[in-house]
């Protein structure tokens, strides 16, 4: 979902991914969730199969709305005070917390999603269930630009520094130093 803002907002101002730089983030990210539930399920010995857990209740997928809306704006905050550098621990610590706060365990990411299909455990997903889950993951992307937009009118500026695409020239990636911090 942050992909899919940083692709939307970009186009706004000029910046942020390219479209297909997107779509090959969108398969990346599908390919690992699936390889990440498989490697999930060797570690702790359990065989991969398709999940049986049904998570098809309004808790689950207002849940769902929640936990990617903040997410999407904790992300962009990030970027938009030049603090990008955080943004690994703080989504690692968003989403341990958001576990716990959210009904539906916080998956938060359609590629997620798809990766828990293939675990047949507490943390998975049914297949029935997971359109569901995307269709609030893409509700939640949506108020989750909303209240970007609305705290950050310029975060259009600020797109190229929530998703980094490999540069061909390594110092073009760099932050800028000088940059003002309440831009």
């Amino acid at each position: 979902m942050v992909s899919l803002a940083d692709w939307f907002l970009g186009r706004r101002g000029g910046t942020g991914l390219s479209a297909g730089d997107l779509g090959a983030y969108i398969v990346a990210q599908i390919v690992g969730g699936i390889a990440g539930a498989v490697l999930a399920n060797a570690l702790f010995e359990v065989p991969t199969s398709i999940s049986t857990t049904e998570r098809i209740s309004g808790g689950h997928f207002l849940g769902e709305v929640v936990a990617t809306t903040f997410l999407v704006v904790l992300i962009f905050s990030l970027a938009r005070s030049h603090r990008g550098a955080l943004a690994g621990p703080a989504v690692g610590a968003y989403i341990g917390a958001a576990y716990w706060f959210t009904s539906s365990t916080s998956f938060a990411n359609p590629a997620v999603t798809v990766g828990r299909v293939f675990s047949d455990t507490f943390a998975g997903i049914a297949p029935g269930s997971a359109p569901g889950f995307v269709a609030a993951q893409l509700v939640g992307l949506g108020l989750g630009i909303g209240v970007t937009l609305a705290l950050y009118p310029d975060i259009t500026e600020r797109a190229d520094e929530v998703v980094v695409p490999h540069a061909a020239d390594p110092a073009d990636s760099q932050p800028d130093a000088t940059a003002d911090p309440t831009r």
